[in-house]
């Protein structure tokens, strides 16, 4: 398996995924706040909606159909 092929295989799966679930939440760790002396961790929250997910799967799949274009 190439490098292509590898990339190709996680895409589909991730866009399989997030069409699954009807998109993906994550959070992330943010920047800590210092006040009066305390430390306040934040999170962000992030969202890859469905049509991410689709973008992904077609991406994905757009990969294994190409073929390279042969030198000479």
């Amino acid at each position: 398996m190439n490098s292509k092929t590898i990339v190709a295989v996680l895409l589909i799966t991730l866009g399989i995924v997030v069409l699954a679930y009807s998109g993906l939440n994550f959070k992330t760790p943010g920047e800590t706040i210092n006040f009066l002396g305390m430390h306040l961790a934040t999170t962000e929250n992030h969202f890859i909606p469905p049509v991410g997910g689709a973008l992904m799967l077609v991406g994905g799949i757009a990969l294994l159909l190409v073929k390279p274009k042969s030198a000479g």
